[in-house]
């Protein structure tokens, strides 16, 4: 898997290595039950969630160009087949992202996302890519807006109310023109 660059930011897989930038903003209560999964709890459960959830096809670790320790500070990516509940069939992904909360509204989140679509329908040639957002989270509501994901259907998911938006190939390249 290849790295994805953006005008601030490389898009790379993770490492193990990563477990200790992971820890240090996934242990923040309010960036993971935003994304639907509970505070890490340690820097060793950091690096299982790397090694069984994050090192995966597809799934990059969002690293500022600015930074001197390439270390990740938010993660983007697509899950495909059994590990996504949205994708319908072998062309279709679900799309997820967090960002450390200190960088919260710099956009850096539309713009990792939004190279990540352009390698979706592109290189990987996929004919739709889905998400979903938690009731209340206007935040992630207007990054899938920004993307040109489209609102699709509302569900409840684990107690919650999420709402699931989609983008097709046709839709995000009649937008790039």
């Amino acid at each position: 898997m290849a790295t994805i660059e953006t005008e601030r930011l490389v898009l790379r897989p993770w490492d193990e290595k990563d477990a200790e930038a992971l820890y240090r903003w996934a242990k923040d209560p309010k960036v993971g039950s935003r994304a639907g999964w509970d505070p890490h709890r340690s820097v060793e459960e950091s690096a299982q969630v790397i090694r069984e959830v994050l090192a995966v096809p597809e799934s990059y670790a969002i690293v500022q160009k600015a930074s001197e320790k390439n270390e990740p500070v938010g993660a983007v990516g697509l899950k495909f087949g059994m590990a996504s509940d949205l994708a319908r069939g072998a062309q279709e992904a679900e799309l997820g992202y967090w960002l450390a909360r200190p960088l919260w509204g710099e956009g850096l989140i539309p713009e990792a996302a939004d190279a990540l679509l352009e390698h979706a329908f592109l290189d990987l040639r996929l004919d739709a890519v889905w998400a979903g957002h938690y009731e209340g989270n206007a935040q992630s509501r207007r990054v899938m807006e920004k993307l040109g994901l489209a609102p699709q259907f509302t569900r409840e998911t684990n107690g919650r109310l999420e709402h699931v938006m989609r983008v097709t190939r046709a839709e995000w390249t009649g937008r790039r023109r």
